[in-house]
């Protein structure tokens, strides 16, 4: 679409935008030609929705519905759903100062998981650092977008272990859970604990990996699109497929990590964000 960089030029001059970013599919070039286009709108309140629902409208031609924040849910804290020639196009608020908290939890090994509508299985926090990790940012001006996707491209450690260890303990739960819902005939709760076991092991996959993840969106897809398993062969870990493919590694540690972090530097580059688990 050629009019996306003015389309977020114009988005700055909205009061209370800082940046916008373009995130799903299109931004990774793994798109499909009818693929929406998921535009972030990074913003600090009070936001000028007035203004947002006035350049909606002139962009599409017509009146369209713009939310106030908070009207989706906690999460994903609302928007519009534009078509502008021809193309769909969301717009997805993300309160910056939020995503820089988050960020921060991150780093310290904290995560939590939030309803959201649309996400059955709820939204993890650290999906906001994914998205600006995954995301190409069409206009920043005050630069703090893409200082925030240089240090979100650094996978924490702290994070990576808190998945893991979380998966450790409540996927084995949950399935007990299962066996018993099984003996009582409750097919409903089965299928709810089924699902939660596997989406706790894609979370804690992808963190092996070092790969962000972003949404529980096709968690389970075809053999050779699976994030890196572990493995105790003396080769060590599998490595990404091409659609999982970490960042190279860096000869020194990222200078906004903590000293002593290990230098891995991971994170999605040309893949679908949407995990992929290998039947075995």
């Amino acid at each position: 679409m050629k009019r996306l960089a003015e389309i977020a030029d114009r988005l700055v001059e909205v009061g209370g935008v800082a940046g916008v970013c373009l995130g799903g599919s299109r931004a990774r070039g793994t798109h499909s030609p009818d693929s929406d286009y998921d535009l972030g709108l990074y913003y600090r309140p009070p936001l000028d929705t007035a203004a947002l629902r006035t350049l909606a409208a002139e962009l599409t031609g017509g009146p369209v519905e713009v939310t106030e924040p908070g009207e989706w849910g906690p999460w994903v804290d609302g928007g519009g759903w534009l078509t502008i020639d021809g193309h769909h196009v969301d717009w997805i608020y993300r309160d910056l100062d939020r995503v820089r908290r988050v960020w921060q939890e991150c780093r310290g090994g904290r995560f939590e998981i939030g309803t959201q509508a649309g996400h059955p299985l709820g939204v993890y926090s650290h999906s906001y650092a994914g998205e600006v990790a995954l995301g190409r940012v069409l206009a920043d001006p005050g630069g703090e977008l893409h200082a925030l996707r240089e240090q979100t491209r650094c996978y924490p450690e702290p994070l990576r272990a808190a998945l893991i260890g979380n998966a450790r303990w409540e996927a084995p739960f949950i399935l007990d859970c299962a066996r018993k819902g099984v003996s009582r005939g409750d097919s409903f709760y089965v299928t709810g604990c089924l699902f939660r076991a596997v989406g706790l092991l894609v979370h804690a996959l992808h963190a092996h990996a070092r790969c962000w993840v972003v949404n529980e969106k096709g968690p389970c897809g075809t053999p050779g699109n699976s994030p890196p398993l572990p493995r105790t062969s003396p080769s060590g870990p599998r490595r990404c497929s091409p659609r999982w493919a970490p960042l190279p590694r860096r000869s020194a540690p990222c200078s906004t990590t903590p000293s002593g972090w290990p230098p891995r530097c991971a994170a999605a580059s040309a893949g679908d964000h949407t995990p992929r688990l290998r039947a075995r």
